[in-house]
């Protein structure tokens, strides 16, 4: 972990971690950028690491995980093996040389992690019908 960034610690509000970014990253806006978080860590035996961004990250920096859901398998924990956020850049105030993008500087609360159980192992089989009642499809519950 580098040594100028806050230890990441559980809060008494959430269920989630906070994750910090390790150092000033300036991005365009229609521009994608990997930010380390500074951290490596060895998971529990069993467990991996779901990371999304914090509810805030959009409206205070314009930014989108660019896969959505970062997965941090058990396995992730050497030395070098730091934890980094994908972002990319939607809308931004700031700018940098005649380009328009959003800066996230060191120690910005960017993401969020939570340390969940793996999937149990399970076993596919193939089967003419599945006997159950269909429920309608993508969008079936309504709108409200």
């Amino acid at each position: 972990m580098h040594s100028d960034i806050e230890m990441p610690k559980i809060i008494d509000v959430g269920d989630w971690i906070d994750l910090r970014a390790a150092e000033d990253v300036f991005i365009p806006i229609g521009q994608f950028k990997t930010i380390s978080l500074g951290v490596s860590m060895e998971l529990p035996e069993g467990y991996e690491a779901h990371m999304v961004p914090r509810s805030s990250t959009f409206k205070n920096f314009g930014v989108l995980m660019t896969n959505s859901l970062g997965v941090i398998d058990n396995s992730y924990c050497g030395d070098n093996d730091i934890w980094r956020f994908q972002a990319y850049c939607v809308f931004g105030g700031l700018m940098r040389n005649g380009v328009k993008g959003t800066l996230i500087k060191k120690n910005d609360r960017i993401c969020q992690f939570r340390i969940v159980k793996k999937q149990p192992d399970v076993e596919f089989g193939k089967v003419e019908r599945l006997d159950n009642a269909d429920r309608g499809g993508i969008g079936s519950t309504g709108i409200r």
